[in-house]
Parts: C-alpha cells; sequence; structure tokens
C-alpha cells in the first residue's frame, strides 16, 4: 500500500492510531488511554449524539440506534459487524487484525448505553477472528463475549442475517419487521453496530471533548486507476478529486462510489466534497468508504459489468424478483461489452434501474438496480455509442476480482486536509 503524507487536522483522534504493521494488545492499548472511564454512559450518549453516523454503508445516526436499543426492552445485546461484504472495502478486517482491543472498547461502552449483558464480534475474516480471540484472553472483558465466524457473503453483513447467523442460522437477510433493534439475537433488542463505528464509540469516550473531529473522520479504501490501493483516515470535506491524486490516480474518468452502493460518478463531479449529505444530494454515497477510480483509458461500461456479475453470482436467492431482476440487469450490460445489445436494451435498462430498488429482502437489487442506473446517467454518450459498435475496452470478460483490494498490512492516518476542517468544539 503506498503512504501519502499530507495532515488530517491536528489533535484529531485517529482509528489508525496503532504504529504501522503492529498490532495492539490489551497493555499497549490502556497504556494510550484505552479501556479508561472518563465519562459515564449517558454523557456518552450525549456526545455521540454531535454527530456519529454508523460506518456500515447506510449512515444511521448512531446515537438513535443506541437509543433505540435502549428502550425497547430488557436483556439487550451489543454486536459487532466486522463482515465486510462490498468488495473494495478493507477497513473493517484491518481494524479487528490490528486494533481488537479499540473495537471491544466501543463495545463495551455500547453494552454500557444500551444495558446489554452480551456482546458478539461478528467475523468472516479468519485472521480477524483469532485476533479477536487473543484480545478477549489478554484481559478479563467487562463484558461476555462470543466470536461468531460466518462465510464471506455480499449479504452475510446485512442486520439481519447478522442476527440470523448469530441466532444459529444461515447469515440470510430476513424481512422487517421486526428489526434488530426490536427483536434480534435470542430475541432480545439486539445493537448491530459496524466495527468503525464502535472505534470511534470508544475514541469519543476517551478523548470527549474531541468528539466533533471523532465523528467526522472516517475510513476510506482507495483503488483503481492502475495505482496501489490505499486505506487511509480522512476528514469529512476533502474532495474526491484530491483522494483521487493521493491514491495515485491524478485524473481519474469517474469513480465507483461506496463499493457498490453509491453507483458510478462521472468526472464532473470528483470536486464533491466527501461528506455524506453532500454525496446524497448529488445522488451518490459514501456507503462503506471504498471508492474504486476509473483510469483515463478504462470503459465504466467494462467496470459496471463486472459489478454487476459479481452481485448477481451473490443472490441468496431467496427472492424470484432478485433472481431475476439482478440477472436481467447483468445480461443487459453484459451485452454492451459484448456488441449484442438491441436497440430497446436501454430503455428497459432505465425502467428496471428505476422500478427494482425496494423490491428485494435486502440491499442486493438495490445495489444492482442503482449501479446500472448511475451508468446511464453518468456516462450516457458512451453508453449508446456501445450500441453502435464493439468497444475494445471491453473486449475481457467481466472479472469481479478487479473490484477486490487486499487487506493491508500498514495503514496511513494522513490525508490532505481540506481547507474548511472541522475544529474540536
Amino acid at each position: 500500500m503506498t503512504g501519502i503524507d499530507s495532515l488530517i487536522p491536528r489533535g484529531t483522534p485517529s482509528v489508525l492510531g496503532a504504529a504501522p504493521g503492529v498490532t495492539e494488545d490489551a497493555g499497549a492499548y490502556a497504556a494510550t488511554g484505552g479501556y479508561r472511564e472518563v465519562i459515564g454512559a449517558d454523557e456518552l450518549l450525549d456526545r455521540i449524539d454531535g454527530g456519529l453516523r454508523g460506518r456500515g454503508g447506510a449512515g444511521y445516526p448512531t446515537a438513535a440506534k443506541l437509543r433505540a436499543v435502549r428502550d425497547a426492552g430488557p436483556r439487550p445485546v451489543v454486536v459487532a459487524n466486522g463482515e465486510e461484504g462490498e468488495p473494495g472495502s478493507v477497513k473493517d478486517r484491518w481494524l479487528l487484525r490490528a486494533r481488537p482491543h479499540l473495537v471491544l472498547d466501543g463495545l463495551a461502552r455500547a453494552a454500557e448505553i444500551t444495558g446489554a449483558e452480551r456482546g458478539y464480534v461478528y467475523v468472516s475474516d479468519t485472521a480477524a477472528g483469532e485476533r479477536i480471540r487473543r484480545a478477549l484472553a489478554e484481559r478479563t472483558p467487562r463484558l461476555p463475549c462470543d466470536v461468531v465466524d460466518t462465510p464471506h457473503t455480499y449479504v452475510a453483513g446485512e442486520e439481519t442475517a447478522v442476527v440470523r447467523r448469530i441466532n444459529g442460522g444461515p447469515a440470510l437477510p430476513t424481512a422487517k419487521p421486526p428489526c434488530p433493534f426490536e427483536q434480534g439475537v435470542g430475541g432480545a433488542p439486539t445493537f448491530v453496530a459496524n466495527v468503525e463505528t464502535l472505534a470511534r464509540i470508544a475514541l469519543i469516550a476517551a478523548q470527549p471533548d474531541r468528539r466533533r473531529l471523532t465523528a467526522r473522520a472516517t475510513l476510506v479504501t482507495l483503488a483503481g486507476g492502475g495505482a496501489e490501493p490505499l486505506l487511509a483516515e480522512v476528514p469529512y470535506g476533502c474532495t474526491l478529486r484530491t483522494l483521487a491524486r493521493a491514491q495515485g490516480t491524478p485524473e481519474p474518468a469517474g469513480a465507483l462510489m461506496g463499493g457498490l452502493f453509491g453507483g458510478l460518478i462521472g468526472p464532473d463531479r470528483l470536486d464533491l466534497a466527501l461528506d455524506p449529505d453532500t454525496l446524497a444530494a448529488a445522488g451518490t454515497a459514501l456507503g462503506c468508504g471504498a471508492i474504486r477510480f476509473l483510469a483515463p483509458d478504462e470503459c465504466p461500461v467494462s467496470l459496471v459489468s463486472a459489478a454487476l456479475a459479481h452481485l448477481a453470482a451473490e443472490s441468496t436467492r431467496q427472492c424470484g424478483i432478485c433472481v431475476a431482476g439482478t440477472g436481467s440487469i447483468r445480461d443487459a450490460v453484459g451485452a454492451l461489452t459484448n456488441g449484442t445489445a438491441d436497440p430497446g436494451l436501454l430503455t428497459r435498462l432505465q425502467r428496471w434501474s428505476t422500478s427494482l430498488p425496494g423490491r428485494g429482502a435486502c440491499g442486493l437489487l438495490d445495489a444492482a438496480a442503482g449501479t446500472a442506473g448511475s451508468l446511464l446517467r453518468a456516462f450516457p454518450h458512451l453508453v449508446r455509442a456501445h450500441l453502435d459498435a464493439p468497444c475494445p475496452g471491453c473486449a475481457a470478460p467481466a472479472d469481479a476480482g478487479r473490484l477486490t483490494v487486499p487487506v493491508p498490512y500498514v495503514a496511513r492516518r494522513t490525508v490532505p486536509r481540506p481547507r474548511s476542517a472541522a475544529s474540536p468544539r
């Protein structure tokens, strides 16, 4: 992984605070202020309410989710969700491997806020699971905690799939309601949180006066463009163009946002600020923080074809509409890449991109429809050109492997600082 040398706002508590390439043990974590009682649970919840959103993809306000579980009924459960289903994201596996005590500290504090008496760490990565188990054995935990392994799939990290797996079933989504905060593990109200979210809860507990800086920094996995991938911690406010240059793609032709959650954007959107609200207003999303830049000569139709092939292969086949819809979208974009598309194909793609979201049990069908729709919006002239003649850039078969990123041994904390970077309040 390549490093970058600019600074985030001074004083920002860092999720990537461990020494490069070093896994913290309990003593090292405690020596830097970990597990320290600085503020009580009620005050911590108020501090979390200062802007921390979940880092799993949906970006739901963390304090609201904690309160919902706390108020839903007796004997709640807390879960650290470390299953990264989105291709191109490595942050959660890195955190579990390198900073397990930070995650466990955050999980324990979530338990104190909600009144939970049991916790779970949910993982599919073998190395992460081993490191979490060692971390639990290194100290007497305040919270009894089990590690639950799951097969790695696109949908295994969806919160109802998490609950179903912990309850002894397959890691497949279930219909809502009830939502996990109402009825989750063992029928109890359950707080399911992404591991980065929990890490940030721990940092806010240790340095409550810097809660705004903690809440407004996020992990990103930057890849593509022919450059080495980069895992880094960045402040909200950095532009996508700035991040592309830092990663090594100075003139990207666009980007695939949020893993497969935020869809494709064109080069005209690269000056957008990395901020959940700004990106949502522009029709895209930060999601899990995985951003794949397009090289100047890379065909976006080929990239989307690979993404759709991955999603179709990952369908759990629980919903007929998902099986048929995702497969149809994959085949339609595949026809664009191999020069067999018919004149009505774009009309069908447009219709599917607007009519299919929300009709499956989980977000997989939404991701497929949204990714296809974003291709039509971001590159309409290029898509139409694929109707007229085969594209040389699409000659290779769709390969979902181009979307994946290896978990780094070293991660970097520093990134370019935006001019409007937040200061402590």
